[in-house]
Order: structure tokens, then sequence, then C-alpha cells
């Protein structure tokens, strides 16, 4: 395995050897699906290329509800083999891929109704369950259990008593989202893969009807690369039919955007020791703990605005609040509201009145020679949706590829994590950090948390908390540019950290400092960090603006007066 490291010199080397020699397979956008599918590639052998046009999860992956799993509401549809299937991709991120970043989160659901409820959702609970420990990956976590009233107000005091006649609680598991994909990208960097972020593709590479490639813009430091593949894969989610559109061709399906906004709020606002799971009259309410926070989300609306950039508008908040705070004796206020984002859930649906269904299942197609399209799915089966991609693309392959092997390739940092987990006392001890801070990185990073532990020694200022942000250690910035692939500030504030939604500035105090922090690695002049803190300032102003507005349409205008920093 080559080292994981992702910095500017790294980049600028990948778009080179991407441009050098053709590639088996090119993967087009590094969301979870894409990273995914450069991973699996890379680790059948074949050589891969993955290109994104902004940064790595920055559309929805990203913007999620940071949960895996197996989707308790599509047992209620009898959709059986899709919850069986995300159940088993839950416990293999547990259990063996990701133990570093995928962790165990309970919820509690209120029963309202006495008697018939309590059989009802229970015999659906008690399903999942059972199908979770069929899967052979189920074992890590505790099954559900039932509770009075009076236990289910213990577990969550700030239930209204008349919320509930008793609850339910059982088990599902979170991720930061974007920090997953960032080390999936890495991952399938150590395997070989050329990867490139702020690469965007402006056009593909015909012969005939075949495509043979992609002409990527280098969106930092211009010029364009041709980048020839046997296979190209568009794995960019709600972007499918716009990159679709870049070969004239009408697709198989298309791809609709839902969108859906979460709100972050501080951990003692909600005083309870389980996340919440609220039925509303169109979905599903989540309460998730999240650190020292809750998110709260999700609402479901049609969005045909701009993708990259959706905006939640003050309708979209006064919802989630209103139905959180049917249940809360304490309700939330705006004042509570810490942080707001806003995410595209990439739905298919069909050409035809027959395929029509919005639907969260995924599907490949081949819709030219040399291209393959994958789609929808959620962010637990991403695994499962890259390697049916890459079995599209081999199928057209004039070679013997080996099957996908992604089951056992735990992602970096995997490797050793328990251990260092169990040694945390001792490695808090030798570094002179609080045993706390220790646990901080090992749970970002897992063992790849002596890289950061090196900078410290090195540099002690940068055990040091960010001032604004005291959460984060200053050689978590330091890090992200010179390792993650971070190339502006807009990544290390929103991504690579999630500072921007778990401060009350969202991120504008922090700004400086890390801009500073990065500005050696990257080689910023006094200039560039003043646009850099002003581009951020002004991006976090425009969505301030935007969730005043009271719709989508108002709410889209007053987000797109912050442009984007890089040009692409």
């Amino acid at each position: 395995m080559r080292t994981a490291t992702l910095g500017p010199e790294q980049r600028a080397q990948a778009l080179a050897a991407m441009a050098e020699r053709e590639l088996d397979v090119l993967v087009v956008g590094a969301g979870v699906v894409g990273a995914g599918t450069a991973l699996d590639a890379a680790t059948r052998g074949l050589a891969t290329g993955l290109v994104e046009a902004r940064d790595w999860a920055s559309g929805t992956s990203s913007r999620s509800s940071k949960l895996i799993h197996g989707g308790l509401r599509y047992l209620e549809m009898l959709d059986f083999a899709l919850v069986r299937e995300a159940l088993k991709e839950r416990g293999l991120l547990l259990e063996r891929l990701a133990p570093h970043l995928v962790k165990p989160v309970p919820f509690l659901y209120p029963l309202q109704h006495k008697g018939w409820e309590r059989l009802y959702a229970g015999s659906g609970v008690a399903l999942y369950d059972a199908m979770s420990v069929s899967s052979g990956h189920g074992r890590g976590l505790p099954t559900h259990r039932h509770l009075s009233r009076r236990h289910a107000l213990r577990v969550a005091p700030a239930l209204k008593k008349d919320a509930l006649v008793g609850a339910l609680q059982y088990y599902d598991a979170q991720m930061d989202d974007a920090r997953y994909v960032t080390t999936l990208v890495r991952t399938a960097a150590s395997y070989g893969a050329h990867v490139a972020n702020r690469a965007r593709v402006v056009g593909f590479l015909r012969e005939g009807e075949r495509v043979v490639g992609a002409r990527v813009q280098d969106g930092e430091a211009g010029g364009e690369y041709e980048i020839r593949a046997k296979q190209v894969v568009n794995a960019t989610g709600v972007w499918t039919d716009d990159t679709q559109a870049l070969i004239g061709e009408r697709g198989q399906f298309h791809v609709r955007a839902s969108k859906g906004i979460h709100l972050v709020v501080p951990k003692d606002r909600i005083h309870s020791n389980t996340g919440l799971i609220l039925r509303t009259e169109k979905s599903v309410l989540f309460v998730i703990p999240w650190g020292r926070h809750w998110i709260i989300g999700t609402t479901d609306t049609d969005w045909d605005l701009d993708k990259a950039h959706p905006a939640a508008s003050s309708a979209d908040i006064d919802y989630l609040l209103e139905h959180v705070n049917s249940v809360l004796a304490v309700p939330l206020t705006r004042d509570d509201v810490q942080g707001v984002y806003a995410g595209l859930r990439p739905l298919l649906a069909g050409e035809s009145d027959a395929t029509s269904k919005l639907s969260r299942e995924h599907t490949v197609a081949h819709p030219v020679p040399g291209l393959v399209v994958v789609a929808g799915g959620k962010y637990t089966t991403y695994r499962v949706m890259a390697k049916d991609a890459v079995d599209e693309a081999v199928h057209a392959l004039d070679q013997r590829v080996a099957a996908c092997v992604t089951e056992d390739v735990p992602l970096l940092g995997a490797e050793g994590y328990k251990a260092l987990w169990n040694a945390r006392a001792r490695i808090a001890a030798r570094t002179g950090l609080h045993v706390v801070r220790v646990e901080h990185l090992l749970n970002r990073y897992g063992s790849m948390a002596e890289d950061l532990l090196e900078l410290i020694t090195a540099d002690p200022s940068l055990g040091e908390p960010l001032a604004a942000a005291d959460d984060y250690l200053r050689a978590e910035i330091v890090y992200a540019a010179s390792h993650e692939g971070a190339r502006h500030l807009d990544d290390v504030l929103t991504r690579r950290t999630r500072i921007s939604i778990e401060t009350f500035d969202r991120g504008t105090r922090s700004a400086r400092e890390c801009a500073e922090l990065m500005a050696p690695v990257l080689g910023w002049d006094k200039k560039q960090i003043e646009k850099e803190v002003e581009h951020y300032e002004k991006r976090v102003e425009a969505e301030r603006e935007s969730q005043r507005q009271p719709d989508d349409l108002t709410a889209d205008a007053a987000r797109l007066g912050a442009p984007d920093i890089a040009p692409v």
C-alpha cells in the first residue's frame, strides 16, 4: 500500500498520472458512492482514477442525518430485501470495516396508544433485530427493549409526560458522513487509485459511440487534462442527469432531488440519555446525539433550484421546531439553533409511468459503450452500489478481473484502532493530552491519530484547542490540509471539522486562526488568507439570510449571494 497523504503535491501528481496513461476505470464524483467505487476498483487490481468537481463529499454525502441504519420504516413498506441488505452493511461497518468511525446509537420510540401500538411497533423492531442477527453481522448492538412510561421518562426526561404511554428503545449506528468519505478516498489512494478534488469533468472523450475518457478542468491551477479510460463511471448523485447531458444522451432513468434539512442544537437544550425517533404525518423525525449537540431532522420536499448549495428556508426550520416541540416539555426556540444544514437526496424517477415511483433503491446502467451510471440508494449501502457499478464496468473490459473484496478491506485507521483505544490512558500520559482529547482523535482518525500526535510532538502549540471551537485541536486543521486534501477554508470548517454547524458563530470566529494554520501547507500569502476568510464570512451571512426567507425560491436567491471561492 502507498502512503495515504493527500496534500497539494499528491494532488498535482495524481492529475498528471491520470493524463499520462490510460486508466481501466475513471470514477466521476467523490461522494460516498464514487469514493466507494474507486476503492472497489483499486482493490480488484484495476488502474483507477477519481475526480471531484468540488471537495470530497461536498454534496449529499456531507449533509445526511449521519446515520448508518437498516431503514426501520422500510419494514413497514414490506421492503425486506432493502432492510436486510442495509443491516448486513451496518454490521460490517461497525465490526470490521470502520469501527473507529461508525458507532452504536440508541433511539427511543414513544408510544402514544395503549395495547395495539406496542404490539405493532414491537413486532417491527423485533423483526429488525432478528434480521440484523441473521445477517451474520448484527451481534455488536444491544437488542431492543420495551419501557414503561415511567422508565422512558427516566431515560428521556425532556419528553412531555402526556406525549407517551410507554416506549421502545432500539439501536442503530452513526458516523460523521464527510469524515467517512475522506477516509474512504484516502483508503482508495493507499491501494493505488489516483484521486483529485477541485477537478471538474467538462466533457467526455468519444470515439464514435464509445466514451473513452473525460476532459477535466483543474479548478485550482487552471488548465485542462484529457484523461483516457476504458470505462468511465458516473457517480455524481443529484448531478447524474447534468453529467449525462455532457454526452447528449437521454438516460434510462432520471434522478430527482429531494431536500432534507437538519438543525443542530446544544446538548443541554434537550435533557435525554438517548436519541428519539418520532412519527410525522409524512415520515419520521430523528433527534440524534452528536457529541455536545443534537441533530434534529429531517424534511422531505422537492428541490429543483441550485444543487450545489441547497438552502433551508424559515418555513423548513419552523416545521422541524414545531414537530419536535410537540413532544418536548421545554420547547426549543430559534435562539437554541446553533447550526442548520440542507442536503439533497438522489431519488430515482423512471421515464415511464411503470417506473415513475421514486425509490431509495439503487440502479446501475450502461447507457452507451464505455460509460456506466450508478444512482439512487442510501448512504448505508454505498459499498453494494460500488460493487454493482464496478461489476458492470468490468463486463466490458477485455481482461479477467477479480471479484469484489471490499467486504474484507478495512478503511484506513481501522487496523489497530481497538488496541490503541485500550491504551488511550497511556497515550494521554505519554503525550500530555487529556484522555478525552485522545479519545476524540481516535474516534475521528483511528490508528492514524498517531500522525496527529507526531505533529503535536514536533510543534506542541498544535496540541492546543482552537480558541473559538475548543472541541478541535489546532493539529487537526494542519492535518486536513497536509493529509486530507482540504484546499480551502470552507473545506476545513464545513467538512474536515463540523465547526460551521457546531458553534453559534458558525465558524466565523475560527476562520482566521484556521486559515493561518493552513497557509504554510498550501502556500498561501496574506492576500490569500484574507480572501479565504472573507469568502467564508460571506458564505455564512448568505446562509443566515437564506434561513430568514419564507420559501425555497427566496432562500435559494439569498444563498447564491455568496459565490464559490474556486473558479469551478
